[in-house]
């Protein structure tokens, strides 16, 4: 059935679940999972040189705050992989459009199904999808398992 799977997450409680679920999956059918999460760089565009100047200390502080979060959160979901007894591997990358990071690396590491809960931080409601997974949904070619 599937022998990779991929598990995008943000931290969220829905990703969360969606990490569980994805985990749970793996077990039952032998695969490994790869658990990513990516994460969105400053958008420098529209910002004063003055004001660049000001919040680029800022900014920094608060990128480091984000890349701790993000191994926090891939820490997390690799004990949870090993307690389970998972394969498990962990991707932290940077990417401005973060559907199209989830799909490529689904296609290099060779993942057959992408697990992901339907919103995660940016969601507006539980009922519509998030703007993310209904990006992945409609571009990647590899099955999506959507988690609520």
């Amino acid at each position: 059935m599937y022998r990779h799977i991929l598990i995008p997450t943000d931290g969220s409680e829905l990703a969360e679940h969606a990490v569980t679920n994805g985990l749970a999956l793996a077990k039952s059918v032998g695969a490994k999972v790869s658990v990513i999460v990516v994460e969105q760089p400053f958008d420098w565009f529209g910002v004063s040189e003055a004001d660049a100047r000001r919040i680029s200390e800022e900014s920094a502080k608060h990128g480091e705050q984000i890349k701790k979060h993000a191994a926090s959160v891939l820490n997390h979901a690799a004990n949870a992989a090993k307690q389970a007894g998972v394969s498990c591997d962990t991707i932290q990358v940077e990417n401005e459009q973060p559907y199209k990071a989830i799909i490529a690396t689904a296609a290099d590491r060779g993942c057959d199904l992408i697990v992901m809960a339907s919103h995660g931080r940016s969601g507006l409601s539980a009922v519509v999808l998030g703007s993310v997974t209904n990006k992945v949904l409609t571009h990647t070619k590899t099955p999506v398992l959507v988690c609520h």
